[in-house]
C-alpha cells in the first residue's frame, strides 16, 4: 500500500495530468471584455488590426455598386486594414479590379481577387463612438479624414469581428441604431430608398 501511494505521489510530482485541482490559468483563452461603454470598445480596439477582404467586403461599400466605375472613387475594392492607435484609424485600401464596364451604364464586375494599382492611406483626425447599446449589438460612429464617413457599427460577442457600415456624410438618413440594427434597411440613401449590402466586416487582431 505504501508503494502505490508513493508511486502516485511521484507521478504527481512529475507533473502529469489528472493529480488534484489544477490552478494554472495559462492555457485560458484572455477573457472577451463587455462592449457596454465607448472606452471599452476603444480601448479594446487599441493597438488592434481590422482587416477586410474576400467575402467580407460588402457588394456596396459606402452605399455604392462595387461593379459601378466611378473613376478615382469606384468601390471595388480587393481588401482594406485599419490599425487602431490613438483611438484613430489608419486605413489603407487596395482597389479591386473593375472588369467588362458598359461605357454606356457604367457598370461592369468587380474582381475583389486581383489587386489594381498602389494602396491608397488615410489617417483619421477622429474617430467618434456614441450611443452604445448592450454589449456594442449597435453603435453609432462617425470617422473624419477630412472626408467623413458615418453610420452604424457592432462587435461580436466574442470580440473577432467588427462590422461598419458606413456611408459618406450627409448622404444616408436612417443609418443610425435609433433607426434600427446594422444593416437593417432604414436606410434612404441620396433621397432614394436603399436595400444593398453596405456592411464592412473586419477581422480583429493583434497588430
Amino acid at each position: 500500500m505504501k508503494k502505490k501511494l508513493l508511486s502516485a505521489v511521484v507521478v504527481c510530482a512529475l507533473g502529469f495530468i489528472g493529480c488534484g485541482g489544477d490552478d494554472d490559468d495559462t492555457n485560458k483563452p484572455p477573457a472577451v471584455p463587455k462592449f457596454d461603454t465607448v472606452d471599452n470598445i476603444q480601448n479594446y480596439l487599441e493597438g488592434k488590426k481590422l482587416v477586410m477582404e474576400g467575402d467580407n467586403i460588402p457588394a456596396f461599400p459606402n452605399g455604392f455598386s462595387e461593379d459601378l466605375d466611378l473613376g478615382a472613387n469606384s468601390q471595388c475594392y480587393h481588401d482594406t486594414v485599419i490599425t487602431v492607435s490613438s483611438r484613430n484609424f489608419k486605413v489603407v485600401s487596395t482597389a479591386g479590379t473593375l472588369r467588362n464596364v458598359d461605357p454606356q451604364t457604367k457598370i461592369g464586375d468587380c474582381d475583389r481577387t486581383v489587386a489594381n494599382g498602389s494602396p491608397q492611406t488615410f489617417d483619421s483626425k477622429a474617430v467618434l463612438i456614441e450611443n452604445v447599446k448592450a454589449d456594442a449589438s449597435c453603435f453609432d460612429i462617425s470617422i473624419d479624414y477630412g472626408f467623413k464617413q458615418e453610420g452604424r457599427g457592432s462587435i461580436s460577442a466574442d470580440g473577432k469581428t467588427i462590422t461598419l457600415e458606413l456611408y459618406f456624410e450627409n448622404q444616408a438618413l436612417g443609418a443610425d441604431c435609433a433607426s434600427g440594427a446594422v444593416g437593417a434597411q432604414t436606410v434612404t440613401l441620396n433621397s432614394k430608398p436603399f436595400t444593398g449590402n453596405a456592411k464592412q466586416v473586419y477581422t480583429i487582431s493583434a497588430q
